[in-house]
């Protein structure tokens, strides 16, 4: 009992175990924050890279891909049995976008992506990230009226909407440059005439009839301008043709003889684009994040990709954009585009004459939840070994480099946040050294009395105790409030220094993203009263063999 009255007596009496009570607080407080956003920024990057890609991907490197997928189905049926969830097929093969935005053409590589989509939803979560709520709910290639996103003010109008008013004004614009190309050739063939009649020296009136012939011209391509400028803007005429052109479009398929493509009522095959693909993100005059859409669902783009051909040469095919996804990972949203399997591998030629079957570069599965995903992984690959030249891997293998870099920063920085709480530790042997030699006479007094060395070394051991415990308890619950208002205190912090801390612009993320995981404060907790404990080692130890003469030989 004594014991623990002495512990209690120092801890209350010595000011300067405040100075490691805090050491430790800190310490524990810094390491709860840094896991928790680390935490919370890891989980919310796998499960962004999960969404948009399944559990396994069985893939070639083929130019012409696998050309029996049925055979291959079955065979991943067979080996895996229950523990599908779905699977579906795909075609994934490099790219180059091109599109026009103010007249100027613009060039972006892209990753196309050829999907099923009645089966590409079974084994991923893309169809929640798309923006129109019809396509999250079953994907669609075909282009919506309306109904993009309506929280966003800078995508609308967007849609068939979109695609009337734009396919009008070029077809307007189409019509002014034909009158004015057709008004300029009657002014340069009039203009040719006069210098005939100049040179066979006609009369003075037959000259001034022609050039009144040519001013005439010239007032015809003025009116057309401004007639065409009027009906552009007439708002009930607008409405007329909106009106007019407000029927079931159909998607185009390829032109033939003499058929002329209507884009009014017509689209070219749909394709989905990852939102950064369309868009620039930045901020507004009064600082709030926001997308600036240079394309919108409704415009048309050209794709450029190769055939499955040997050697492969280019293909260049029209596609109106039918909807945006964001999945908030820039990876994918900048450079992932979808398209219908079946045009990708009829405009490829994967798809065989004689059986109808078309090839796919990979297959996707999706497990059903608490499967071993290592296990389903090294059962495949037992089944398609390498010399087949079909890879197997897990989604964690394809973005290993990137979840090992993840893993490997959050193992550093606990390495140097402990030494944070390793420092404390020493200054706790610090602390412990003096109030031993402090101490002398007590300690000789103890002993005198009967006390043994065990028991004084317990005294200091529970002091180590009691300052490690009482640090972790602070550092916890100064840790945990700092978490849960993190974004608050950020934002005190931003208006403070006058800099963001936070900047949703590069990290796609509308708040600090937190999780704290039990085990995680539980082994924090052990570990700083441990190096406190260690701390108070040896300090106990001279205290326990000290001699009770030799401690009141002087006193």
């Amino acid at each position: 009992m004594y014991k623990l009255l002495l512990c209690w007596r120092y801890l209350r009496t010595r000011w300067i175990a405040l100075a490691s009570i805090v050491s430790v607080t800190l310490g524990v407080a810094t390491l709860i924050v840094v896991n928790s956003v680390m935490d919370g920024f890891t989980s919310q990057m796998q499960d962004r890279m999960h969404g948009i890609l399944s559990d396994l991907v069985v893939e070639t490197r083929s130019t012409a891909g696998l050309s029996q997928p049925d055979w291959y189905i079955k065979r991943i049926h067979e080996r895996l049995g229950d523990s599908l969830s779905g699977v579906t097929t795909v075609v994934t093969l490099p790219a180059m976008m091109t599109f026009t935005v103010n007249g100027q053409s613009h060039t972006q590589q892209i990753n196309l992506i050829g999907i099923d989509e009645s089966s590409y939803a079974d084994v991923s979560d893309f169809s929640k990230y798309l923006l129109h709520p019809s396509n999250q709910k079953q994907l669609d290639f075909r282009l919506q009226e309306s109904g993009y996103d309506p929280a966003r003010d800078a995508l609308q109008p967007a849609g068939w909407e979109h695609r009337r008013y734009v396919e009008a004004l070029k077809k307007e614009n189409a019509k002014q440059q034909r009158l004015f190309r057709e008004e300029m050739d009657r002014y340069q063939q009039l203009q040719k005439q006069i210098r005939e009649s100049q040179l066979a020296k006609d009369t003075p009136d037959v000259l001034e009839k022609e050039s009144a012939s040519a001013g005439a011209a010239e007032t015809v391509v003025e009116g057309t301008g401004e007639e065409v400028d009027s009906r552009l803007t007439s708002p009930s005429q607008n409405k007329a043709s909106l009106d007019l052109l407000n029927q079931n479009p159909s998607i185009s398929s390829a032109p033939t003889q003499g058929y002329a493509f209507d884009g009014e009522k017509e689209q070219h095959t749909g394709i989905v684009l990852g939102i950064g693909l369309g868009s620039i993100r930045g901020r507004d005059q009064d600082g709030k994040v926001k997308d600036h859409f240079y394309l919108r669902p409704g415009d048309d783009v050209s794709v450029a990709f190769p055939n499955a051909g040997t050697p492969p040469r280019a293909i260049d095919q029209s596609f109106t954009i039918v909807d945006f996804y964001e999945s908030k990972m820039s990876e994918y949203d900048a450079t992932f585009a979808f398209v219908p399997i079946q045009a990708l591998q009829k405009a490829r030629g994967m798809i065989d004459p004689q059986t109808g079957m078309g090839a796919v570069t990979s297959i996707q599965i999706k497990l059903k939840p608490n499967v071993d995903l290592a296990m389903a992984r090294d059962a495949l690959r037992a089944e398609f070994p390498p010399e087949s030249m079909v890879s197997v891997n897990s989604w964690k293998d394809t973005q290993g480099p990137l979840l090992a870099a993840v893993a490997m920063e959050t193992t550093i920085l606990n390495i140097l946040l402990f030494m944070i709480i390793a420092v404390a530790g020493f200054g706790i042997l610090a602390t412990f050294f003096m109030i031993v030699v402090e101490k002398t006479r007590d300690i000789g007094v103890l002993k005198s009395l009967g006390a043994p060395g065990t028991g004084i070394a317990a005294i200091f051991l529970g002091y180590g105790v009691l300052l490690g415990s009482v640090g972790a308890g602070v550092g916890l619950a100064v840790g945990l409030v700092f978490v849960w208002k993190i974004n608050e205190i950020a934002r005190v912090v931003e208006f403070v220094t006058g800099r963001e801390v936070f900047d949703p612009t590069v990290y796609y993320f509308d708040k600090i993203p937190t999780i704290v995981h039990p085990t995680m404060l539980v082994w924090v907790s052990i570990g700083s009263v441990l190096i406190a404990v260690l701390a108070s080692v040896l300090p106990s130890i001279r205290a326990a063999r000290m001699h009770p003469v030799e401690a009141l030989r002087y006193e």
